[in-house]
């Protein structure tokens, strides 16, 4: 991670540590619910954004944008904080040749899951109830690289390949960071919108990092191929040592997600639920 990327986190975690050390128990109005071990269930979808070597900005007609899916929980730990758990899938693409390095003609996509645990810190108490609730989250996890390549009509997995002549780990560390705002819908149910971005401690998401290799210590002749593929638009080939990418910063994908939350509540609001269900006579 970059000095930049470990300052955010740092903001958020302070944030997060803050809430839970000024938040206290007291009652906000109506039947207090001792919120340590209430539970929630979440789902989100929404689209998937990659930024690394093979694009150098935003272009508008060419994003990359895949799908990103999400299921996890949230297990509430005092009135502001929560531990919170998901398991994603994402997908994201990118091609060089709508970039300023088009000449390198380099192109991938990438089907990835991840999994990860951290903290969210909501802006508003549990037991204040508010119709919409602004948080802060931040967290760690795993994710595993599978880049991916088309040629010829045949989609080629690159990590096997070692295109840049580097085995590179295929599970590195993510290190997420985000902002969301939840509306209450009904008395269990909230929905809400989630920005989240995702720092990958690593810059082979997209296969591409560092220099061109001496393509004899390749393994195979698709890795030949797919390692240099400016021949393909006449370009000539790229010399041993040129960049192919560069390793100054990591990559990283953005999600933006609609979200669901679920609250499944502790045993205490089980208990009294059955008892509003079942009134004695």
């Amino acid at each position: 991670m970059s000095r930049k990327h470990l300052l955010s986190l740092a903001l958020i975690l302070t944030f997060v540590h803050q809430l839970a050390l000024g938040q206290g128990r007291s009652k906000f109005g109506g039947r207090y619910t001792d919120p340590f071990g209430v539970l929630s269930v979440t789902a989100g979808v929404g689209v998937a954004y990659y930024m690394g070597d093979l694009n150098d900005g935003v272009n508008l007609k060419h994003l990359g944008l895949g799908p990103s899916i999400s299921l996890g929980a949230l297990y509430r730990l005092t009135e502001h904080v929560s531990a919170r758990g998901e398991l994603r899938f994402y997908q994201v693409s990118a091609d060089q040749k709508y970039s300023k390095n088009y000449q390198n003609n380099l192109s991938f996509k990438t089907f990835n899951p991840d999994i990860n645990l951290g903290l969210q810190a909501d802006l508003f108490a549990f037991n204040r109830h508010a119709p919409i609730n602004p948080y802060l989250f931040g967290g760690i996890g795993v994710t595993h690289l599978n880049p991916k390549a088309k040629f010829e009509g045949t989609w080629y997995s690159l990590a096997p390949l070692t295109t840049e002549g580097v085995k590179y780990k295929r599970m590195p560390l993510v290190f997420t960071a985000g902002i969301g705002a939840s509306i209450k819908t009904t008395e269990r149910l909230s929905l809400g919108l989630e920005l989240c971005n995702n720092f990958v401690n690593s810059d082979y998401l997209d296969d591409v990092s560092t220099v061109y290799p001496n393509p004899d210590q390749l393994p195979s002749d698709i890795a030949r191929l797919l390692s240099d593929r400016s021949w393909e638009i006449g370009e000539p080939l790229r010399q041993p040592g040129w960049n192919r990418g560069s390793a100054k910063s990591k990559d990283s994908y953005l999600f933006l997600q609609v979200r669901a939350t679920y609250l499944i509540g502790n045993r205490a609001q089980n208990k009294e639920r059955k008892k509003t269900r079942c009134p004695k006579f």
